[in-house]
């Protein structure tokens, strides 16, 4: 069975966050025809457990406005980027292990360095200009709108339904605390909730099938962003916490074979599964000025949190720090 192309698949196009600890409870195995689907059903949630953490830093990466500390000084005043996330990540080698057809059995799987990127715009309005002080404002604040998109598309028997649409935004706020002036940094705080069109996918090879069903993803992410140019060069710090929750229905068969089992003998019934994670992130930003064009490296790590999984892997696990990078363009005014 495919599982590696469902496992990886899912969790580049889906970008949701790792299941929570693992027990047998999921892919149960009662009878001897249950215990032939048993360990690829526990596998299939092992993988996809490390990949989801992976993914969904590439969505988020680290300042909410690549480049910016400060908020953009009230009404009239705005900026839009562009943006691409990397991920120093990791990539399970499935062929290094078949699933048991006796039952469950813990494995050790290889896995081989992987960068991991994906691409995001955003857009901050500013609403409020804050309170003018002596040489800066206090208590600006700014919209901040993101964007989302998952196409759907068939391809090499993965199918991606996308039924309530491909385009979803996500919202936030950003509070000075003040406001970048010739000889004050600006010091802010954002938050950013970004929400992911609800996805199905469904992965198939002869009579196999895996499927996910109405994937919904809620990430939440606050930063405290302190930034200043000088001249032509821009530096920005920060740090924060994002929480990546979601849920879904997952259903899969092998063959005339039902995962997870059920009386009927070719209806598989839908087990829903909840997803929560939360990490701390840091970054630091480098920006070049040109006028109303600002161009931007980012580079940051976040940790912690905790997953579990039945079967290991060699290197990083999955709720091991990792390194990211982002690079963008922003235009502002």
């Amino acid at each position: 069975m495919k599982t590696r192309l469902f496992a990886f698949f899912a969790a580049a196009a889906l970008s949701g966050p790792q299941l929570g600890a693992q027990d047998l409870d999921r892919c149960p195995a009662t009878t001897n025809e249950q215990r032939i689907t048993q360990d690829a059903c526990q596998k299939t949630i092992d993988l996809f457990q490390y990949m989801a953490p992976q993914f969904g830093i590439a969505l988020t990466g680290g300042n909410a406005t690549l480049g910016q500390g400060s908020t953009l000084g009230g009404l009239g005043h705005f900026s839009v980027g562009l943006r691409v996330n990397v991920v120093q990540g990791s990539l399970p080698q499935i062929t290094s292990r078949t699933p048991s057809a006796t039952g469950v059995r813990r494995d050790n799987y290889a896995t081989d360095d992987q960068l991991i990127g994906l691409p995001t715009a955003d857009l901050a309005i500013g609403l409020f200009k804050g309170i003018p002080l002596a040489i800066t404002n206090v208590g600006g604040v700014d919209l901040l709108v993101s964007a989302a998109y998952v196409p759907e598309f068939e391809q090499g028997g993965v199918e991606v339904k996308v039924p309530n649409g491909s385009l979803k935004l996500g919202y936030g706020v950003r509070v000075g605390i003040l406001q970048e002036s010739l000889v004050a940094p600006g010091i802010s705080v954002t938050y950013l909730r970004r929400d992911f069109p609800t996805t199905s996918v469904t992965a198939s090879s002869g009579g196999d099938s895996l499927n996910i069903r109405d994937l919904t993803l809620k990430s939440d992410a606050w930063r405290v962003v302190a930034s200043k140019s000088l001249l032509f060069l821009g530096l920005a710090v920060g740090a924060g916490q994002d929480k990546y929750e979601s849920s879904a229905d997952i259903r899969a068969h092998v063959a005339a074979r039902t995962l997870p089992p059920t009386p009927a003998a070719n209806a598989s019934p839908q087990r829903p599964v909840a997803q929560s994670l939360t990490r701390t992130n840091v970054f630091g930003n480098v920006s070049l000025n040109l006028f109303l064009l600002k161009l931007t490296g980012e580079i940051g790590q976040v940790s912690g949190g905790e997953v579990n999984t039945y079967n290991t892997f060699d290197g990083k696990q999955a709720a091991d720090s990792r390194i990211y990078g982002s690079i963008g363009a922003r235009f502002g005014f």
